[in-house]
């Protein structure tokens, strides 16, 4: 009995083994080309959802286009794209919207951003970051703005030729 459970112990870690070592070998799926080749981007406004009763009660400042505002002045200062007006003068188009909201009595707050192909409409790519919640007013502030600058980040990888071609 000792050796058929050692030999099924052996078997275990060997296939535990074999199916992370095949887990580690999946390559990167590459970054669609036109998120690293386009010059001109519009920015659209996919606004916010707040699960509260009254406007008053939201947690953090700034009104319903703060997302939106930080994160185009965030693309504009960082310079790699043309910010046109309207989607049809656009290469992409980049949908950033905001959710608030209470789950089982936490606070979950998180950006989306969208990136969109203006010709298809196909989404070309996704990234959702998280808001670390926090108590103080302070805090959930500093939180909102590190994790847009994540967000703001993560474009910067993906938007790079050679970063997105490796991939």
């Amino acid at each position: 009995m000792a050796r058929i459970l050692g030999s099924l112990a052996v078997a275990v870690v060997l296939a535990i083994s074999l199916w992370a070592q095949q887990l580690q070998e999946i390559p990167a799926a590459p970054v669609p080309a036109q998120i690293g080749t386009a010059k001109r981007i519009f920015i659209s406004n996919a606004g916010v959802e707040a699960f509260f009763l009254l406007p008053k009660d939201a947690i953090y400042t700034g009104g319903p286009n703060r997302a939106y505002n930080q994160f185009y002045a965030a693309m504009k200062s960082w310079g790699r794209y043309e910010l046109v007006s309207a989607p049809a003068d656009a290469d992409l188009v980049f949908e950033i919207g905001f959710t608030d909201k209470y789950e089982i009595r936490f606070l979950v707050s998180q950006f989306k951003l969208l990136v969109l192909d203006p010709k298809t409409h196909v989404a070309l790519w996704t990234i959702t970051k998280y808001v670390e919640p926090a108590g103080m007013a302070k805090n959930r502030e500093k939180n909102y703005d590190l994790a847009m600058t994540d967000l703001v980040d993560d474009v910067k990888i993906i938007a790079t030729p050679a970063a997105a071609s490796t991939k």
